[in-house]
């Protein structure tokens, strides 16, 4: 019973802190509970139908958006991931995480979960 209590507590307490938080707080702290689940995206650029350089271990792609206030949108999403060089689908030794950039009007791509699971295609 005591336990029951304590974690009832425990819930109500994380709820009230969630709820004081600023909206970028929240934000923050749902990013944190993605990467903390494992999303997998993988991110194609493509160029002539081809791609030219692929992304991989990407929690979130966001929209920038202006600082000049209101909720105006800039023509242009950024992330973090792990640059692919040999498009294998995996992390290889000289392969890091970066910052990416990728503008709405000018770049083709494509954004999907990886279909490898634990770095072997699928059949």
């Amino acid at each position: 019973m005591v336990t029951a209590m304590r974690v009832l507590f425990a819930i109500i307490c994380t709820a009230l802190l969630v709820s004081a938080c600023t909206q970028e707080q929240q934000n923050r702290i749902s990013r944190s509970i993605q990467n903390w689940t494992g999303a997998n995206g993988v991110l194609d650029i493509l160029n002539g139908g081809r791609v030219a350089y692929r992304f991989i271990k990407i929690d979130k792609i966001s929209t920038a958006e202006s600082t000049s206030g209101g909720s105006i949108s800039r023509p242009y999403r950024y992330g973090y991931g792990v640059l692919d060089l040999n498009q294998n689908y995996l992390v290889d030794e000289k392969e890091r995480k970066l910052y990416f950039e990728i503008s709405d009007y000018s770049t083709v791509y494509v954004f999907y979960e990886n279909p490898h699971i634990n770095g072997i295609p699928s059949p």
